[in-house]
């Protein structure tokens, strides 16, 4: 019958759709923005910028998260950071402060300057990260067909997708989504999408741009947002994925074989964001460590067994961990009883660019990349590993990748 014909015709385009095997991640570009302020100063960079320098309890407070200091007597004991952090590039600088004192005034509104801002200088990050995976990719910016972009930093429309796609000269037929406020599990949530978008469209080829500027949440001295102020940064990632068949040379640097999202539940006011007058008001509780560390073993289980034939020996995995601090880190090295080079890239990063929420992650791929690109031939690489993001819920972005090399 013909209706019978073209539902079976229907059905076997459908299967051609499918790409061949896993999607990989393809190329990894990360970007910036000049201004770099050393953790050592930050307290005096702080509140020297926000004119508060008369809040001395509280500067002392943001030393101690700083540096290592002896809390009795306030001297540095060590040159080594309580935070993990040695520098961070903040966008946000005297100049600008300048131009808009409106931002440090606390009697004043400054939600729409600080859109304003952001709604030019995000698409531009993240541009300077996207040429870098496209350069690395090396095929023409117009053969990219799916563009996702996360952010906390947006707030307008035509949103920061769009505007990236205009700057990048992608084909007007690009397919577009843009996520808001995942907070810093924004990259391992897009990149899940991504992964879907590639392995279910044959030939596609999807921009991951994750960019992030703190100026939106930026804040006066407060004693709940104190920590907060001393961890975040400023940067971009762009991550390219396709799935089979690869062209051009393309080279896989990390297949994405599994994801899975898991929400630790009865945690929603552990972790989160709300936008005011003032920009977005952050809220990052001193129990998010903790809660992490009490159900990430469950979490890495259960993902694993969605694989079926991986033996989860955590010391014999590669690791690609969100660095959301360094308590975080410590904790998740601790329960899984992890060697400690096992986390060196995600120290790494968190060391020379602080947390830059969502995407962190992409500059934790890039390094991770780099190792084994310097190790060569010499060290064996692990075949399987994980990628982990978390953010508000509290929910935990897990993928289990496997390294195409070894």
């Amino acid at each position: 019958m013909p209706g019978t014909a073209t539902a079976a015709a229907v059905d076997s385009r459908l299967c051609t759709q499918h790409a061949e095997g896993p999607a990989a991640v393809l190329a990894i570009g990360t970007a910036n923005p000049a201004n770099i302020v050393y953790q050592d100063g930050f307290a005096d960079y702080y509140f020297g910028l926000t004119k508060s320098e008369h809040l001395t309890e509280l500067k002392h407070k943001m030393k101690r998260i700083c540096k290592q200091i002896d809390p009795s007597t306030l001297i540095i004991i060590t040159t080594s950071h309580r935070s993990g952090i040695e520098k961070r590039y903040i966008h946000l600088d005297e100049k600008l402060i300048r131009e808009h004192p409106e931002i440090i005034d606390k009697h004043m509104t400054s939600l729409e300057t600080r859109v304003d801002i952001v709604t030019t200088e995000i698409p531009k990050l993240a541009e300077s990260a996207a040429r870098k995976a496209i350069a690395e990719w090396g095929r023409p910016a117009t053969d990219i067909t799916h563009l996702i972009f996360s952010t906390y930093s947006g707030c307008s429309a035509p949103s920061a997708d769009l505007k990236l796609a205009s700057l990048l000269g992608l084909n007007p037929s690009v397919s577009r989504t843009i996520l808001s406020l995942h907070g810093c599990s924004g990259g391992g949530r897009a990149l899940q999408l991504a992964k879907e978008l590639a392995e279910n469209n044959r030939e596609a080829r999807v921009l991951v741009a994750c960019a992030e500027l703190t100026l939106i949440c930026f804040s006066n001295p407060d004693e709940s947002k104190i920590v907060g102020h001393g961890l975040f940064g400023d940067g971009a990632g762009a991550i390219i994925v396709g799935a089979g068949p690869l062209v051009n040379a393309e080279r896989p640097l990390f297949e994405m074989i599994l994801a899975s999202q898991t929400t630790i539940l009865g945690t929603e006011h552990a972790l989160g964001m709300q936008t005011t007058s003032s920009g977005i008001d952050f809220h990052l509780s001193i129990q998010v460590p903790t809660l992490i560390k009490n159900n990430i073993q469950q979490c890495l289980l259960d993902t694993f067994q969605l694989v079926g034939n991986v033996d989860p020996n955590w010391n014999d995995l590669f690791w690609a961990v969100h660095p959301g601090g360094r308590a975080i880190l410590d904790n998740i090295e601790g329960e899984l009883q992890l060697q400690p080079a096992k986390l060196a890239a995600s120290r790494h990063v968190l060391s020379e660019y602080g947390n830059m929420s969502g995407t962190t992650i992409a500059f934790v791929l890039d390094d991770l990349r780099r190792r084994w690109e310097k190790e060569g031939d010499e060290h064996q690489q692990p075949e399987w590993g994980v990628m982990l993001a978390f953010g508000p819920g509290i929910t935990i972005e897990a993928m289990v990748l496997r390294n195409p090399l070894s």
